[in-house]
């Protein structure tokens, strides 16, 4: 009896120990597969956090885009607009780009407006309209384009923009290539304002608001002209907000114009004020020159605008050679070698070493004052500008 009882027990004792050993097995089991599943579910989660904030990224860093009756900013029916701009008639075109056409319009209580009509295809251009709902409600600047309404009205996105008159500021300085009729030969006194006001408007966007405002697609198609050739910067669809930290920097993915492109924005996606910095000071080139950024049916070392010129920019001997043949002579040496200088720094290959645009402002502030005071007292025409000084007065013309 002894012997089966410990035998027995024995079993018994296996049983227990099997068990243990299989429930042990299971837990531990049960212990990593809920391991893996916490593992894939973290995974998972960063996956989507780091896609919308690339997302975030492209869309130019707004987090609050909801397209409201903001206040300041009225809010038109389709119908309206379809009235205003005469059915949207291709006679009233008087701008396109890549979110769609521009139209010239009346509205009903006869202010006249400029209606871009956004491209319903694109999903960049339902991005571009949020975007420029959102900031051109908050930004109150007269050298920025005014946004009087917008309409977000059965899937149509149209914006409605203050008119201006003159167009867009390459139309002027190229009207060989514009079949624009109302291009006209812009002289030195109305470039310096331009460059001036559309300065201004730079400033106001990187220096007075919080965060900094960077346009990213500053370009001579995107400085406005009103009645009077008053500057103002307009399209502000690829927009982003900048970082506050001092030398600090937002990383996105390469959009803008070919040639107005900051090379390190170019190279590295990483994109400062400075690089607004350097579009602007392609524009001033191009307001010296009379000439495109990039053109590769003109002579070899001639085709990309600021590796030609910029070698000239601070050579008095050679910064006449760049000039606009349109201008026909008809500007201060001294106030070209000033404009020139800013126009080299602002294109500076390294972004450290350009100039805030406070910086520029300031320094096309008394340079425009003693032209226009200059010029009043040469002449009763406000346009008359003050004619090449002698050799001995360019030697001593100062940057």
């Amino acid at each position: 009896m002894e012997v089966e009882e410990d035998e027995y027990r024995r079993k018994e004792r296996i049983a227990l120990l099997i068990i243990v050993v299989v429930a042990s097995v299971a837990v531990a089991a049960l212990l990593v597969a809920f391991s893996y599943y916490c593992y894939i579910r973290n995974r998972v989660s960063k996956r989507r956090s780091n896609l919308q904030r690339a997302d975030n990224e492209d869309k130019g860093g707004f987090q609050n885009l909801q397209v409201a009756a903001e206040k300041g900013l009225q809010v038109f029916t389709f119908k309206q607009l379809h009235s205003a701009t005469g059915g949207f008639s291709k006679s009233n075109v008087v701008g396109h780009g890549g979110f769609g056409l521009v139209y010239r319009g009346v509205l009903n209580d006869g202010r006249k407006v400029a209606v871009k009509f956004m491209d319903q295809a694109g999903k960049q251009g339902e991005e571009e309209f949020k975007v420029e709902v959102e900031l051109l409600s908050r930004l109150r600047s007269p050298y920025l384009l005014a946004l009087i309404g917008y309409c977000s009205d059965n899937n149509h996105k149209l914006l409605v923009y203050e008119f201006m008159a003159n167009g867009g500021l390459q139309v002027h300085l190229y009207p060989a290539s514009s079949d624009n009729p109302i291009s006209l030969k812009l002289d030195w006194e109305t470039r310096l304002g331009i460059a001036l006001e559309a300065a201004k408007g730079l400033e106001y966007l990187h220096e007075h608001v919080s965060p900094p405002v960077i346009h990213r697609d500053f370009k001579s198609s995107n400085i406005l002209l009103d009645i009077n050739f008053h500057a103002k910067v307009s399209d502000f669809g690829l927009a982003k907000l900048g970082s506050e930290k001092v030398g600090g920097h937002v990383s996105t993915r390469v959009l803008g114009t070919q040639g107005y492109v900051a090379p390190e924005y170019a190279l590295t996606g990483h994109l400062t004020t400075k690089s607004d910095v350097y579009s602007y000071g392609v524009v001033l080139l191009e307001l010296l020159t009379g000439r495109v950024p990039v053109d590769m049916k003109r002579p070899s070392g001639e085709g990309v605008l600021v590796s030609w010129a910029l070698p000239r920019l601070t050579d008095r001997d050679k910064v006449v050679e760049i000039m606009d043949p349109a201008l026909e002579g008809q500007y201060s040496m001294k106030e070209v070698i000033q404009v020139a200088a800013i126009a080299a720094m602002c294109v500076q290959p390294e972004a450290d070493y350009r100039p805030l645009m406070a910086d520029v402002v300031q320094s096309l502030v008394p340079l425009v004052k003693t032209h226009r005071s200059t010029s009043k007292v040469g002449s009763c025409s406000s346009f008359q500008v003050t004619k090449s000084p002698t050799a001995h007065e360019f030697g001593k013309a100062s940057v």
